[in-house]
């Protein structure tokens, strides 16, 4: 099916990473597989998830308050433990933690009442699940997921009977995700421990285009995924095709006290320009506390985001892909009927602005926010189009963050891409 078009115009969302992990601050799931911190330290964090402070609705006023238009919520992570009572979990908030009710429902009617989509994020793997370390993958990416111990099978010997088992329960739990909540996205991970046919992927999409047809699937559903997730790493070259980079407030997705190296807003407002001038959207990854409170720091950061794409909203939603590299020093986004070209200033501009290679005719150049017009010319030619100069703004119409120029154009825009005359 063509890919849902409120995801590529929703442009940003929040990754609401929350779990047993919070408890202690430690990395999630991957604590106890990298030898972090003990299995049975891990799993004791159980005792201390409280939940006692989450309120969904606080989290969905922040989501919208932040720009985004959408929200994905860890269900189940790696360490397999669920956030709903699930009928079909070996672990879960309600059963083995003092947490004591869904966590899920909440969240999603909260955002359901702002209008805002729905995304749960699930996990293919489950280091818990007695059947999981049952089968190796076909051929291993890395020679660690063909020996370690939470994903392999004791001695080597593959027990088949087991992993239809577990298919069995990762496919009841997905059903369970779409019955129960009607998500409209799903955040898969963890593909990675087996192949896409040993995943049974193919019989996972039916079941999800049977029960839920519009649900926008990331690519960690391999082949049957309709967008691409680059993490934490922007790419040089987007990727072809609808895409998402995935992103964190500082260096960890779940609640970490210890780490302080969270980016400024002026930082996060690049890393949303930069990626929504190569068609992407951001999905900017937060961690609560375990009993559901946001550390001040990620408020502020996403209140900080919100505010100005707040004031520069026409460059944001109902824009496209921006300038090829070459035409602007700087991201940049299009209008949909192609007639206005947003360009994105990092730094004050001390006496002008350039862009190259601009066919169309130039009406207009104004400051987003504040309004000022700015003067422009042409200098160049002929064989091919000179550059645009635009004056650069008086001192007090740039943004702290990001100053935006929009260049109003007699048509729609069309660029010079070639060498120019010999």
């Amino acid at each position: 099916m063509p890919m849902n078009p409120w995801f590529p115009d929703a442009k940003l969302g929040i990754f609401l990473h929350y779990g047993i992990y919070a408890v202690d601050g430690v990395t999630e799931s991957w604590a106890f597989y990298t030898g972090e911190v003990t299995h049975e330290r891990y799993m004791r964090q159980c005792a201390g998830f409280t939940a006692a402070a989450y309120d969904p609705e606080a989290w969905a006023d922040l989501v919208a308050r932040s720009g985004a238009r959408y929200a994905v919520l860890t269900a189940r992570h790696h360490d397999g433990v669920s956030l709903w009572d699930s009928r079909h979990s070996h672990l879960d908030v309600v059963r083995d933690t003092p947490a004591g009710r869904d966590l899920v429902g909440g969240f999603v009617d909260a955002l359901r009442k702002r209008e805002l989509k729905v995304g749960l994020y699930y996990s293919h793997s489950d280091w818990n699940h007695p059947d999981y370390a049952s089968v190796t993958h076909s051929a291993p990416p890395k020679a660690e997921i063909a020996t370690h111990p939470l994903v392999v099978p004791r001695n080597g010997v593959a027990r088949p009977e087991a992993w239809a088992r577990y298919l069995t329960y990762r496919d009841a739990q997905v059903a369970e995700l779409l019955d129960r909540f009607a998500p409209d996205l799903l955040w898969f991970d963890g593909e990675w421990e087996r192949s896409e046919e040993q995943w049974g992927l193919a019989e996972l999409a039916g079941l999800i285009g049977t029960r839920a047809p519009e649900a926008v699937l990331n690519a960690r559903m391999l082949s049957y995924g309709d967008y691409a997730t680059p993490e934490q790493s922007p790419p040089v070259v987007p990727p072809a095709g609808p895409w998402e980079l995935c992103l964190t407030v500082n260096d960890s997705w779940g609640y970490k006290p210890q780490d302080t190296n969270y980016k400024s807003v002026a930082r996060l407002v690049r890393y949303f320009t930069e990626t929504i001038g190569g068609g992407g959207n951001l999905l900017l990854g937060i961690g609560p506390r375990e009993d559901g409170t946001i550390p001040e720091e990620e408020v502020a950061r996403l209140e900080g985001l919100g505010a100005w794409i707040t004031g520069h909203a026409e460059a944001v939603y109902g824009t496209t892909v921006g300038l090829p590299a070459g035409h602007h020093h700087g991201a940049s986004t299009v209008s949909a009927d192609r007639r206005t070209l947003y360009l994105f200033c990092y730094d004050p501009p001390r006496e002008a602005v350039a862009v190259r290679g601009l066919r169309t005719p130039v009406e207009r150049v104004r400051v987003v926010g504040s309004g000022a017009e700015l003067a422009h010319e042409v200098v160049g030619g002929p064989g091919a189009p000179g550059i645009t100069w635009i004056s650069a703004p008086a001192a007090a119409d740039t943004d702290a963050s990001a100053t935006v120029l929009a260049v109003e154009l007699a048509g729609e825009l069309d660029l010079y891409r070639g060498p120019g005359r010999d």
